[in-house]
């Protein structure tokens, strides 16, 4: 017991400390009340507004709606009266009698700019549905009405009051100016960062024409995209509505837009992959000729008679693609015959001699002349040089020409289709 007594003693110490504490501390938050009055009245700016609304709860929220909604009625009630007083005596309709209506049909507009921003705070916060329809279909109402039963020498009046204002049309003049001068402005911007990506990108010698190009597009519609976007803000445009309309948009167009889909990516690996390049002669699926363009969605081929196909960017990569032109030499196959009655060793001979004296047909690797087969009616033998591309089409039609001439001086024929007949009586 004598161990125990001095524990039992601290251990009550203790707790008479912690009990005192807990009494001197206040059983709940203390919440500054809220100023209605101060909230609630016309003369209070739009800024201040906005931040004395934003700790308040939806509960607090509520009576301050209701009593803006009790402004606005008085306001509206004001402009009512006086509308009526005007109608029932024509005479005291003057100039300045009008202007005063349409004053304060523009000062009630500042307080429905309040009315709305402490709604659509309660609304933000959780608050009851139906009320907050239902005092956005009261404003709406008002200003439907009052729109249907304006004098139109009112309405004109406050039309043309408000296209003179500063803060009305002027003010929307001034952001159109600005937004054709940004405009402007941006694609100055993005062709010199489109310029200096082009002067970038052409250092890479591994980057192939099409890529650059691809490139150079992104970062020209990349800089004027953020650029419009960083306009429309500052012009006090809401942007955040704006992407989740393409986001929700982009699900729907992905299954709509499957075969360009399919054709942009089939774009991207063929830019990507480099198989051809702008200037290549290719063949595609049975068609041949020179690539003029790649887009994202299509290849542009001119055949050499100069007609302009365009093949869809996912035949393309789907295909088996021949580059005719991606080797600097290639070799021109040519087939000649010659009559059984004729020497071989002569005819090699003769072909030897106009290969070699070609000065496109290169001498490195030599040129292949040798009996091909022993066809129905000739011997046929050939003649497989070695060319750079370039020059391909013009070797094959020389050697054509001066071999038959050659064959011609030397005597030797080229003969005809033949076959013998024999009859039996």
């Amino acid at each position: 017991m004598r161990v125990l007594r001095p524990l039992l003693l601290f251990i009550a110490c203790t707790l008479a400390l912690l009990n005192a504490a807990m009494a001197q501390a206040p059983s709940e938050t203390n919440v500054a009340p809220v100023n209605y009055q101060a909230l609630a009245n016309p003369q209070i700016s739009i800024k201040e507004l906005a931040h004395r609304v934003v700790p308040m709860t939806k509960e607090q929220l509520k009576p301050l709606a209701l009593a803006w909604q009790t402004i606005v009625q008085a306001e509206t009630l004001k402009i009512s009266d006086e509308k009526v007083r005007l109608n029932l005596n024509p005479e005291a309709a003057t100039k300045e009698a009008i202007q005063g209506v349409i004053d304060m049909v523009e000062a009630r507009m500042e307080v429905f700019e309040r009315y709305s921003l402490v709604v659509d705070a309660f609304e933000s916060k959780g608050g009851d549905p139906a009320l907050v329809t239902e005092l956005r279909t009261y404003r709406d109402s008002i200003l439907f009405n009052e729109t249907v039963l304006a004098n139109p020498r009112i309405l004109f009046m406050a039309i043309l009051n408000w296209a003179t204002r500063s803060d009305g049309g002027i003010s929307i003049l001034k952001d159109l100016g600005i937004a054709l001068m940004a405009l402007l402005g941006l694609l100055a911007l993005a062709r010199t960062a489109g310029g200096a990506a082009r002067k970038w990108i052409g250092r890479v010698p591994t980057i192939s024409k099409l890529l650059e190009r691809f490139l150079v597009g992104v970062v020209f519609w990349l800089v004027l995209t953020i650029g419009i976007l960083v306009v429309l803000a500052s012009l006090g445009v809401r942007i955040a509505p704006l992407f989740a309309m393409i986001g929700g948009a982009s699900f729907i167009l992905a299954f709509a837009l499957q075969d360009t889909l399919g054709n942009l990516a089939s774009g991207i690996m063929i830019m990507v992959n480099n198989p051809f390049d702008e200037g290549d002669y290719v063949q595609i699926g049975g068609v041949s000729g020179t690539v003029k363009s790649v887009s994202i969605v299509a290849t542009t081929v001119a055949t050499p008679d100069n007609q302009v196909i365009i093949i869809p960017n996912q035949n393309v990569w789907g295909n088996i693609i021949t580059n005719v032109t991606a080797s600097t030499t290639r070799r021109v196959d040519l087939v000649f015959g010659i009559s059984y009655e004729d020497s071989i060793p002569n005819a090699l001979e003769v072909m030897e001699r106009v290969v070699r004296n070609h000065p496109a047909v290169l001498r490195d690797p030599e040129p292949v002349l040798r009996v091909h087969q022993l066809s129905d009616s000739s011997v046929n033998l050939v003649c497989r040089p070695w060319v750079k591309t370039k020059d391909y089409w013009n070797v094959y039609w020389d050697l054509t020409h001066q071999m038959k001439e050659a064959f011609d001086a030397a005597g030797i024929s080229i003969p005809y289709p033949q076959r013998d007949i024999h009859m039996k009586s």
